[in-house]
């Protein structure tokens, strides 16, 4: 869910910013989008990772990493258009969807999975950030 409220401050956030001048606003997304990006994908690339687990954390690592790759495309497409169309809107919000039930496997799978924190400790603290940002940020969405 905070790929969800990544696209969600960045639209709002560049509404503030002149229509002219919100291409340099892409530098801050690109900045974000490296921040989740690369830590993903350190780990991913880690030999530790590919250890067995019995939960399938390396899985859904990737899966979220095909996340942020879409977040990253709805945050670049959200700042440059307006308006935005509703058909745009409306895959936003599924994404969205798709992003908190995301959340809760990961939320599920890191939970059932102490024991991978000897075998792959790469992949298992990965998962718990990525379980704490979820549920951090489903949190703050009640209040946004």
């Amino acid at each position: 869910m905070f790929l969800y409220t990544f696209i969600f401050m960045a639209y709002h956030s560049s509404r503030w910013i002149p229509r002219h001048q919100r291409l340099k606003f892409q530098i801050v997304n690109a900045v974000f989008t490296a921040l989740v990006l690369v830590p993903q994908f350190y780990v991913m690339g880690r030999p530790k990772s590919s250890r067995y687990c019995r939960q399938p954390l390396l899985n859904n690592l990737s899966a979220s990493i095909a996340f942020s790759f879409i977040a990253s495309g709805f945050a670049v497409i959200f700042t440059l258009i307006d308006p935005v169309p509703q058909s745009l809107w409306a895959s936003y919000h599924v994404f969205g969807l798709l992003s908190f039930g995301h959340g809760v496997c990961t939320a599920i799978l890191t939970l059932t999975a102490a024991a991978c924190a000897k075998t792959t400790p790469e992949l298992y603290y990965m998962s718990l950030i990525l379980t704490v940002a979820s549920v951090f940020s489903t949190g703050n969405m009640h209040f946004l």
